[in-house]
Formats: C-alpha cells, sequence, structure tokens
C-alpha cells in the first residue's frame, strides 16, 4: 500500500503521447490548443469610428462645420475632411483622411443649412487606430490553452477556421459485478442497480468526452478478461469499477496482469479509495476503481481526471478555495488520508453527515471535499482548510 501522494506521482509521471489533429473552429471548444495563433491582419486593420458621430478636424471646433458625405461601416470614404468641414460616420466605419476626431452624435447640433455646431468644451478624439489592439504577426492564442468562446471570436477575427488541438482520448468505462442490474430493470434478489457506471459517464462527458460504455463483466475472470481486451483494443483509457479489492471474486488486478498490463499499484493509504489500482501497457492506461460509489467518484476527481487532461494535451487545475471550518471534526483512525465532503454556508464550510464510501447519497449536498493527511484526527472551528470542488 503506498501514500495518495505517492499514487498521484505515479499517475502524472505515466507517459502520455497526445495526438494533434486539425478540426473546425465551430468544433474547437473546450479542446485544448496544439499550436499557437498568429494574427494574420492588424486589429483594427483601419482607423475606424468608436462611436456614431461626425469626423472632423479638432482644430475647427466649434464650427459650423459642413456635412460632405455620409460614411456607413464597411464604405470606404470618398472625400477628405478640409477646414470647416465633417463626414458624417457610423460605428466601425473608416475615419475620413484629414479628421482627427469623432463629434458624438449627442454633442451637436444639426443646422438647417447641413451645417453641424458642436455643443460641448471639448472632445475625445472617438478613434480606434489601426492595430492598437492586435498587430499583424502578434501571438494572440497560446498552444496549451483551453479554447473558450472568446478564442473562437479571435480565431474567426484571424482567419484561423481549422484551428490544430490535441485529439481527445478515448475512455472506455466496465463494471463488474454479477449482482448488477441496469437502472431500467427492477433489481430482486441480492441484485443492486449499476450507478457507478453512469455516474463514470457523467463524469468523463462533463470533460467534453463522449465515452464508450462496454457494460458490466461477471464474476467470471475469462469474461472479463476478454472484455478488458476487447475495450482496450478500441480505447486510450480503461476505467473498470468493482472487483478490486481483496474478495473471493474480486478477479480484476490478476485478470489485467493476464492482459498483459503492468500493475503500477493497487492499494492506497486513502479513505474513500483504498483498492484503486493504476495500470500500463503500451501508451494505454487502467484504473480499477473501488465499487463503492463514493470510491469512485473521489478517485475520478483525484487519480482519473488529471491523466485525461495529460492525454488531452492540458494541466488539470481543480478549483481550490480556502475558507473556515464552521464546526470541528474528530476521526478515531489516522492511518490513511481522508476526503470528507463538505457544505458551504455564510463563508464557512461544514463536514456532511457521511457514513463511508457507499454513502453516495452525502455527496448530493457536496460543494467539495476536504482533506484529512496521516496522523491526523483533529481540526478545529475556524481552522483554515483547502475546499476541493467538484
Amino acid at each position: 500500500m503506498i501514500t495518495f501522494e505517492e499514487a498521484l506521482s505515479i499517475v502524472n509521471t505515466a507517459i502520455v503521447m497526445p495526438v494533434k489533429e486539425h478540426i473546425t473552429m465551430n468544433a474547437s471548444l473546450g479542446r485544448i490548443l496544439a499550436s499557437d495563433v498568429y494574427s494574420d491582419v492588424d486589429m483594427p486593420p483601419f482607423d475606424k469610428a468608436a462611436v456614431d458621430g461626425y469626423a472632423c478636424r479638432r482644430a475647427d471646433l466649434p464650427g459650423p462645420l459642413t456635412i460632405i458625405e455620409t460614411i456607413a461601416a464597411g464604405v470606404t470614404p470618398t472625400k477628405k475632411i478640409s477646414q470647416h468641414q465633417c463626414s458624417k460616420i457610423m460605428t466601425g466605419a473608416i475615419v475620413p483622411q484629414g479628421a482627427d476626431c469623432i463629434l458624438m452624435v449627442e454633442h451637436v447640433r444639426l443646422n438647417d443649412d447641413n451645417t453641424i455646431t458642436f455643443q460641448k468644451s471639448s472632445t475625445s478624439n472617438n478613434i480606434a487606430f489601426k492595430a492598437e489592439d492586435v498587430k499583424k504577426g502578434q501571438l494572440i492564442l497560446k498552444q496549451g490553452m483551453q479554447i473558450k468562446p472568446q478564442h473562437i471570436a479571435m480565431m474567426a477575427a484571424v482567419g484561423c477556421v481549422t484551428p490544430e488541438v490535441y485529439k481527445l482520448p478515448s475512455i472506455g468505462i466496465i463494471t463488474t459485478g454479477d449482482e448488477l442490474v441496469e437502472p431500467g430493470t427492477s433489481p430482486v434478489g441480492g441484485q443492486i442497480r449499476n450507478s457507478n457506471a453512469y455516474q463514470l459517464i457523467a463524469q468523463v462527458q462533463q470533460i467534453g468526452i463522449t465515452p464508450y460504455y462496454a457494460g458490466i463483466a461477471p464474476d467470471n475472470p475469462t469474461d472479463t478478461q476478454k472484455l478488458i481486451e476487447d475495450t482496450l483494443s478500441v480505447c486510450d483509457v480503461l476505467l473498470i469499477t468493482g472487483g478490486v479489492s481483496l474478495g473471493e471474486f474480486d478477479y480484476v488486478p490478476a485478470v489485467i496482469e493476464a492482459a498483459g498490463l503492468e500493475v503500477k499499484f493497487r492499494s492506497m493509504a486513502v479513505q474513500p479509495g483504498k483498492p484503486t489500482l493504476f495500470a500500463t501497457k503500451n501508451g494505454k492506461f487502467v484504473f480499477g476503481l473501488p465499487g463503492n460509489p463514493v470510491s469512485s467518484f473521489v478517485q475520478f476527481e483525484m487519480l482519473v481526471k488529471p491523466l485525461i487532461y495529460r492525454l488531452m494535451g492540458g494541466v488539470f487545475q481543480p478549483k481550490i478555495v480556502k475558507l473556515p471550518m464552521a464546526t470541528g471534526y474528530i476521526r478515531k483512525r489516522t492511518d490513511r488520508k481522508s476526503f470528507i465532503p463538505v457544505k458551504y454556508a455564510l463563508g464557512k464550510i461544514e463536514p456532511l453527515e457521511y457514513h463511508g464510501s457507499a454513502h453516495i447519497h452525502a455527496f448530493e449536498q457536496a460543494w467539495g471535499v476536504i482533506s484529512i493527511n496521516i496522523g491526523e484526527d483533529n481540526i478545529k472551528p475556524g481552522e483554515l482548510r483547502e475546499v476541493r470542488q467538484f
């Protein structure tokens, strides 16, 4: 049995080889950029009006100024602004030659003789100058960043319609146990509904990946090995729940080794999730997660998600906030690291009533978890603790 920190280090140092691909800009939301994006234009591409108003020479104010043309956005001016002249101009339009400011339309009086008079004492230039935002050839999006909606707008502005991104890894999911039935089936006798698979499916989908659900493996090593090998043949990462402990029908560790994978660890000094397994083979990765739903939920977040992000070409950065405890917390056993669900109220956190790794209902109200290190038995009220949010 190794510590959680040792297990996380093993997962984080496993060699991964992210694959690159070009996809359409519209499909790139949430993906990780595999190469830098540079601008192929100046932004703005010309001096443009920042407001609706009148382009003129500041030296001619307050006027009157004769209106010589109207310039709409997308239209090239045909006349140069000379002394005591102006052009009516729309937001985003090209500023005509000779003008050095735009008078806001609400700051002028329109006279009967096709002239205007400025009615304020001063004005800003109200011009967005060429290349003041971005210069042609400038780096605008850096390799390794996760694409957000505003990044897609930037790609559109520079014509990057097929960005190079890292390919999403394929994730397979298997649950084990003769006692399991799918959620649409009413359990009889000692049967229970299979919640773990659908919990993991949702957790993978939350990352932006549609997983492959291979079904329920029976408590039979031959059938289990075949299902594992078949799933690994089409997936980069395989998540198996159940069958990883020390029970008579816990075949998964032996079957994984029989399938030719190297088991890196199979037990951690952590609660929940002690019987967690990690194995690798030729760029394929297998996590054997415990059958209890809290254990599989927590260890997916703690161990699996960082590896998936690395395969996506990124780095997983959990949301962590430090807050004071509303109440104290005492535990009897201190030989394992613990992750305890907490709720948030009025700027403080409070441990939820939690009955162990089968008590998934405790996580319905969970705002996140706090960790309690090996050897630590007492958290005092008011003590600051880091909360890892899910």
